[in-house]
């Protein structure tokens, strides 16, 4: 009942009965501004008994293209409806702590690609039937020699080429092509202009032709920033600085959402001007919180976003990295 503060307040004064009305069933919450303004889709992505189906989320969002949501948790991946309600999933060791994942139509059919931060690898399988159909392991004949290996975000060229950052790592990127043969790979850590700490997310730019790398340096300093590098692991400049903790992009016409881990979404135009922010979260105990329960999430303010996507009519899917799993469906207003 969107009016429910309204009529509180004349039951009070004529002296009408007040109605129960549901603590644990929020409103809608409105959002965003201008072109840019999302209504919240309350209990989404929920089971029947208002509890979250998908577990401890650390990891990503991407839509198909008839409309279905998948997002990877712990776990592993589940496959939502546009309503909220699970159509399958892709649990077990196979498929589980993928921080990123993209979705990809190909000649043979629709393929999620994952980041497997904890599993040291990337991955391509199946999204209809989970069927793996490659593995990026880390490349030694690239002759580098680290200690560890922690890719935390995947994305495809347009003629196949695999990109995948070593973000919690060595933050080089690594270049394969799509049968899975090393390439290159570029980058270094550090805070320097083209240097990354902590190269997050990563996705394919398409606002641009030929398309580029959007690469959110989550961890520079003094602040968060995204960066364009060509598909040759050339860079070609800062797009916008002065942002928190970045963590992905998702791209859909003109637009990319970021979100941040500060607990907040921010949407960029084409000109990479921030024209909306979205569940900013004004509390700094429950900003980059992981453990926040379900019992303290409060509708329209987030609290570790960390990955987001677009449906085809303009549509956002949230993800909070948190320890009950949480999920989001924002609906455009037109």
């Amino acid at each position: 009942m969107r009016n429910r503060s309204a009529f509180v307040a004349f039951a009070l004064v004529f002296g009408l009965a007040l109605p129960v009305f549901a603590a644990d069933t929020p409103e809608p919450v409105r959002m965003g501004c201008g072109q840019m303004t999302f209504d919240t889709v309350p209990g989404w992505g929920l089971g029947p008994d208002g509890k979250s189906v998908i577990g401890p989320t650390h990891g990503g969002v991407a839509v198909d293209k008839d409309g279905n949501i998948y997002t990877s948790a712990h776990a592993g991946v589940f496959v939502f409806s546009p309503e909220g309600k699970v159509l399958r999933s892709f649990l077990g060791d196979k498929y589980s702590d993928m921080h990123d994942i993209k979705i990809r139509e190909e000649a043979d059919g629709e393929f999620i690609y994952g980041a497997r931060n904890a599993n040291a690898e990337g991955i391509k399988f199946n999204a209809r039937t989970g069927d793996i159909a490659l593995k990026l392991p880390f490349p030694e004949e690239s002759g580098l020699k680290l200690t560890k290996f922690n890719p935390t975000a995947i994305t495809v060229a347009p003629n196949g080429d695999i990109f995948l950052s070593d973000g919690y790592a060595s933050d080089h990127i690594f270049k394969f092509d799509k049968t899975g043969k090393y390439l290159m790979h570029f980058g270094t850590k550090g805070n320097g202009l083209k240097e990354f700490n902590t190269a997050h997310g990563m996705t394919l730019d398409t606002r641009y032709n030929p398309p580029r790398l959007l690469i959110c340096d989550r961890n520079h300093e003094p602040k968060g920033r995204l960066l364009h590098y060509d598909l040759n692991g050339e860079f070609i400049a800062e797009v916008v600085t002065g942002l928190g903790m970045p963590t992905s992009a998702a791209v859909q016409g003109d637009y990319v959402s970021v979100p941040d881990l500060h607990g907040r979404l921010v949407i960029l135009d084409k000109s990479n001007t921030i024209i909306a922010v979205l569940g900013h979260n004004a509390d700094p105990a429950k900003r980059v919180n992981y453990n926040v329960p379900q019992a303290d999430w409060i509708e329209g303010i987030f609290s570790g976003t960390h990955g987001s996507s677009w449906d085809k009519d303009g549509n956002l899917y949230v993800q909070d990295w948190n320890v009950a799993g949480r999920i989001m469906k924002l609906v455009r207003v037109k």
